[in-house]
């Protein structure tokens, strides 16, 4: 088996492919013949030993995983050998086959005209994140406004295709014609030139223009000091959901989240998913479901080989793709 290694903290160009002996597969798992893995940005994180956690060295980064299963181990009764499935693995995923709990993975259709291997690799984590924090967090309600700050990335473009599923006029803020257009697609009553114009002044224009003094709602991967700014486009009651610090973790003046009683709430789905399995596991389903009928779009992701991970992680991290990224073993 293929897979990549990250034998030391630092760049990610130091990342290596090695050949290696494969895994038992053990009670209770199964082996995946994986055909495509998500590239999130805090893979790089892991790598570069800026993650909060860092893993014994050396590992294979890569979370997100879609493959074939090839092997039962003892024990396993709900899966068999040609199943397609989705695996969550923590770390590990950046391989050509992986041995994983059976309990970790999620059948898929076997027809992929309907959900790609690139898109059933890549939308979970960025899509769940989104349901959680509108349905969970904020339980947003038709007819509500929302900016959505780097909405041409991943994170950003599964925002908007929530926020248009759940009925609420999603202003999109990307840097590039690209990416706008992305956002367009994915359902946005409009876009700002994030690169140009002022975010914050056009948000509340927009949202000006059906009668309120801001928007109830501003969806941050990005951090930094475009969180403070955008904090200030929030009308009465609006709520800064806290996604992600892309560019770093804002100062929050609290002055401005007193004012109109506005609210800042956090949304870490990966540690309430690990807390609130079976309620997860709802959510999942609601995903899945609306994905398959078509009401929700995950965008098909720039793939490359497993071989030029280091540049999928950098380009990633330079903001160079619209959408998602993919490694195709």
């Amino acid at each position: 088996m293929r897979m990549v290694v990250c034998e030391e903290f630092g760049p990610v160009e130091r990342l290596r492919v090695v050949e290696r002996e494969s895994v038992p597969c053990g009670p209770g798992a199964v082996r995946i013949a994986v055909t495509a893995t998500g590239v999130n940005y805090v893979d790089g994180l892991f790598v570069k030993g800026e993650y909060q956690i860092k893993p014994p060295l050396p590992f294979t980064p890569g979370m997100e995983l879609v493959g074939r299963i090839t092997e039962i181990g003892e024990g396993v009764v709900d899966r068999a050998v040609g199943d397609r499935v989705f695996a969550n693995v923590g770390l590990g995923a950046y391989a050509s086959e992986v041995v994983a709990p059976s309990l970790a993975t999620l059948l898929l259709p076997a027809d992929t005209s309907t959900l790609s291997d690139g898109q059933a690799a890549t939308f979970m984590q960025s899509y769940l994140t989104g349901w959680f924090a509108l349905r969970e967090r904020v339980q947003a309600r038709e007819g509500q406004s929302m900016l959505v700050l780097g909405a041409g990335g991943g994170v950003g473009a599964a925002a908007v295709d929530i926020g248009a599923l759940l009925g609420l006029r999603v202003i999109a803020a990307a840097s590039t014609p690209e990416k706008r257009e992305l956002a367009l697609r994915q359902g946005a009553v409009a876009v700002i030139d994030s690169s140009t114009e002022d975010v914050k002044e056009r948000a509340k224009e927009i949202a000006g223009e059906s009668g309120a003094s801001g928007v109830d709602l501003v969806y941050d991967p990005i951090g930094g000091e475009q969180s403070a700014t955008c904090l200030r486009a929030l009308g009465d009651d609006g709520a800064l959901l806290v996604i992600g610090f892309v560019a770093g973790i804002p100062m929050l003046p609290a002055n401005q989240v007193l004012l109109r009683n506005r609210r800042v709430i956090g949304v870490d789905w990966g540690g309430w998913a690990l807390r609130n399995g079976a309620r997860n596991n709802e959510l999942t389903g609601e995903v899945l479901d609306h994905v398959l009928a078509g009401r929700l779009h995950p965008v098909e992701p720039a793939s490359y080989p497993l071989e030029r991970a280091a540049e999928a992680l950098a380009d990633l991290d330079a903001r160079k793709v619209a959408g998602k990224v993919a490694l195709r073993p």
